[in-house]
Formats: structure tokens, C-alpha cells, sequence
């Protein structure tokens, strides 16, 4: 699951910390192809109403458990911030 991880992590595809509605997977998506996370949410709402049988709602919870939510920043000494160090 950590190669998976890594790999997704590699290409960009990421769930954001910021900017989440339900997992982040539509955000991390979006931002992948350079669009804002409501016009992405949007175009999968809409992919799932137009595809018949809807197999495209499978694809979410795979998706959000596949793509490794964004690291934090993580610094040497935690009470100072790297710009000051």
C-alpha cells in the first residue's frame, strides 16, 4: 500500500489539507489538472449522472483510500519556522 502511496504521491495526486468537502479526493484531483476544487466536484457529479450504472461513484472510495492525504511541513526545531532559521 506504501508503493501505491508513493507512486500517487509522485505524480501529484494528493488529497489537499485544505479545501476538503468529504475526503479531498475531488480537490486532490482538480489540483492535479489545474482546476479549482468546485468545477472538479462538479464534473464528477456530473460524470456519475451521465454515465449509466454509475460506476463512477465506485471510483471515489478507491480513489480515497489509494491517494495519501498532503504531508505537513515538518521543520528540525518545531518553535521556530524555517524563514527565521
Amino acid at each position: 500500500m506504501n508503493d501505491v502511496h508513493r507512486y500517487l504521491a509522485s505524480k501529484g495526486l494528493v488529497r489537499p489539507r485544505e479545501g476538503r468537502f468529504l475526503g479531498g479526493v475531488c480537490a486532490g484531483l482538480g489540483a492535479r489538472i489545474g482546476i479549482d476544487p468546485w468545477p472538479a466536484r462538479a464534473l464528477f457529479v456530473l460524470t456519475m449522472l451521465l454515465i449509466p450504472g454509475s460506476q463512477v461513484l465506485l471510483l471515489y472510495p478507491i480513489l480515497w483510500i489509494l491517494m495519501p492525504a498532503e504531508e505537513r511541513a515538518t521543520y528540525s526545531n518545531p518553535m521556530v519556522p524555517p524563514a527565521a532559521a
